[in-house]
């Protein structure tokens, strides 16, 4: 097990091994200067040439972990070593390997029922298993769940029916909040990142009629609940996932270019107005 900001303070570099380790390492996690268009935060960008892997078998965290007294979401490699999510099954995906190895998204350690019950989902023995933890509010955390623009893209268009097998390359960059010291503020501003500060580019090999039937319908301004901070959004459902609107999850802004027509298309918005509100900047001239 690895402390990335449980009992350890963590950082952006522990954050983008911790991204990579979410991404199987079939993808790039870099850091980069704000762009003054969308405010003073940092990039966090991602990019990859084998996105469906990377994201959809790995990154997405489709697994929640969970015995008494513990929860979490689970994600990366070990996702496919267990194989049993709708996602995984519909791409064939399978991993033959010794090792499970993920990525848990908690604020408490996991004790040992926890790893051997990865390890018995896995099928791999107990001391195959390689646990990353790290709570959302974390830097280590933040830094993570921002690097989930592309997956996010990714998991849309999968829920619209659009072949993943067509998705060639994908780059996000989404702005690095500040970690907040409250939980729901925690999730509201990695959210918030993506879904008013996410720009993703997808290079895609399809007909130009499949982008568009689906293209307007990925960015998170097609949701009922966009328009204001997650953290309010989530309270106001009383903290409960399960009642957002999962449309909401998606990047403010897609680009989407076809390999095969070479015609290109961008939806959404990016609102540097919600990220200074869900961030609570405070500008001193």
């Amino acid at each position: 097990m690895v402390d990335f900001g449980v009992h350890t303070t963590g950082g952006i570099l522990a954050g983008q091994n911790l991204a990579r380790i979410c991404l199987a390492d079939r993808a790039k996690v870099t850091v980069h200067p704000a762009d003054s268009s969308i405010g003073p935060w940092p990039l966090i960008q991602v990019y990859t040439e084998d996105p469906v892997h990377a994201c959809m078998a790995s990154q997405y965290a489709g697994w929640p972990v969970q015995s008494e007294g513990f929860f979490a979401m689970g994600s990366g490699p070990m996702r496919a070593k267990r194989g049993r999510e709708p996602v995984l099954e519909s791409l064939k995906v399978s991993d033959a390997s010794d090792f499970a190895v993920g990525v848990l998204e908690c604020d408490t350690l996991p004790d040992c029922n926890i790893a051997s019950l990865v390890a018995s989902e896995c099928k791999v023995p107990t001391t195959n298993v390689f646990l990353c933890v790290a709570p959302t509010r974390s830097i280590a955390g933040t830094v993570q769940v921002v690097a989930r623009s592309v997956e996010t893209s990714l998991h849309k268009l999968f829920e619209l029916g659009f072949p993943l097998d067509a998705i060639v390359h994908g780059h996000g960059a989404a702005p690095l909040p500040p970690p907040a010291v409250d939980f729901v503020e925690g999730i509201g501003r990695t959210n918030d990142a993506i879904l008013y500060g996410a720009h993703v580019t997808l290079w895609v090999d399809a007909e130009d009629g499949v982008i568009e039937s689906v293209g307007a319908q990925v960015p998170s301004s097609h949701s009922k609940d966009y328009g204001r901070p997650f953290a309010e959004t989530f309270r106001g459902y009383k903290c409960d996932f399960y009642k957002v609107d999962p449309g909401l999850f998606s990047p403010a802004m897609i680009t989407i270019v076809n390999l095969k027509s070479g015609k290109s298309w961008r939806w959404g918005t990016l609102r540097p107005d919600l990220l200074r509100q869900s961030f609570g900047e405070h500008y001193q001239a």
